[in-house]
């Protein structure tokens, strides 16, 4: 409408003098009701194209969209594990800084598996005791094969050596059970030895394994037991928070509620801007929005980010072919925007819906002197029409709460 009536002052309104004051046609006489068109039929075809065209011009290069929100991302309270609350320490509402409690859960079972995991380092290590000791006991057994060793190779020496001196005081069945003895007794040697490097091989090496096994089955078990106390991992307040004593939570169905960090959704608003804007949309752009949170207020922004892929068309990998159609629905472009200067944003709650307006700047292109007459006269013409869309969206501001207190019975 503000367009229409813009084009209307210099189309249809010059057009009317014309005939009124050249022609000397009279309103109500000759231009009347019926003849409207045809007595004006130049500026009402030019109002229109020029509208059309002005329209066109506005909403390309200064691109508006109702489609703007402070989103902002909840944290889950779920505990990491499945169990029965045991105790609640918070209330729904309540601020939570990082690191404080929030309920525990029943840990009977999780202090049993500490207590059994204690145990078994303590018996690995008085496996280890009892293994000195036995290698004790193995030395001690391989110094006494030693000894009988010796003692029986002596005396087979011995006789073997009367024997040489002759052959008659000795007998050979004496030398063969002399060196049946050395034999037992070697193989009995070598049987300590073998059995004592099998305790050294479990001293240094099956049972530090078996240690540090155990030590891991404790230090898993006491991280379960902490888990079962659920704390805030960061600054927040909690929402739709009621848990009760004896309820049990799953970390995969049933989550004890929301906690919404500090700061969520301050200081940023996420717009989303139709897919013809592509070309227009850039870091830098000053803009606009007005949040119905802050009425008759008009807050300068700038875009921070534009997302490069639009979110519609994203595919997910699933065991089923996706159809094209099924991705049709038009999606926006994603901007960020963020406040022009620091302390204008004000009192925007999370999740606030606002309408805002982006301004395509000529001025470097402009400056530049590179361009021809009526390539420059088209670049004022585009920054000039800003003004245009800035003077719409602080006429919605002014009409918006009327519209919705007002006309609509809102509240």
């Amino acid at each position: 409408m503000l367009e229409a009536l813009l084009c209307s002052l210099v189309t249809i309104l010059p057009d009317y003098l014309y005939r009124r004051f050249v022609q000397g046609k009279r309103f109500g006489k000759e231009i009347n009701l019926y003849s409207v068109w045809f007595e004006l039929r130049y500026g009402i075809v030019a109002c229109v194209i020029l509208t059309l065209s002005l329209i066109t011009m506005i909403f390309y290069y200064h691109p508006s969209t109702s489609n703007v929100t402070a989103a902002y991302r909840t944290v889950a309270v779920i505990p990491e594990i499945r169990g029965r609350v045991e105790e609640v320490y918070v209330e729904p509402f309540q601020k939570v800084k990082a690191g404080d409690p929030l309920f525990k859960l029943d840990s009977s079972a999780q202090e049993a598996a500490v207590d059994t995991a204690r145990k078994r380092v303590a018996e690995v290590d008085a496996s280890f005791t009892v293994a000195q000791s036995e290698l004790v006991t193995a030395d001690a057994q391989i110094a006494q094969v030693e000894t009988a060793l010796q003692q029986a190779q002596e005396d087979l020496d011995t006789q073997v050596a009367l024997r040489e001196q002759n052959p008659n005081v000795v007998a050979a069945r004496e030398i063969a059970r002399l060196e049946n003895v050395v034999e037992g007794q070697q193989a009995e040697l070598a049987a300590a030895a073998a059995s004592k490097q099998t305790l050294v091989t479990q001293i240094e090496t099956l049972l530090p394994a078996q240690k540090a096994s155990a030590e891991a089955q404790m230090v898993q078990a006491r991280d379960n037991l902490e888990k079962t106390l659920v704390t805030a991992g960061i600054d927040g307040t909690l929402q739709q928070f009621a848990l009760r004593v004896g309820e049990v939570i799953n970390p995969f169905m049933r989550p004890a509620g929301v906690l919404i960090p500090d700061g969520a959704g301050e200081e940023r608003l996420f717009a989303g801007f139709g897919q013809i804007e592509t070309d227009v949309l850039k870091v830098g752009m000053i803009g606009e929005v007005s949040c119905i949170a802050r009425p008759f207020t008009i807050i300068p922004m700038v875009v921070t980010e534009v997302q490069d892929v639009i979110a519609t068309g994203q595919v997910r990998a699933s065991d089923q072919l996706v159809d094209t159609q099924q991705l049709m629905t038009p999606g926006t472009i994603t901007v960020v925007m963020e406040p022009l200067f620091p302390g204008q944003y004000g009192k925007i709650l999370p999740g606030s819906n606002c309408t805002a307006n982006v301004y395509t700047s000529t001025h470097d292109q402009i400056e530049q002197g590179d361009v021809g007459f009526f390539k420059g006269l088209f670049l004022h013409a585009v920054e000039a029409t800003g003004l245009v869309h800035a003077m719409i969206l602080r006429m919605q501001t002014v009409m918006a709460p009327v519209k919705i207190l007002v006309l609509s019975g809102g509240h």
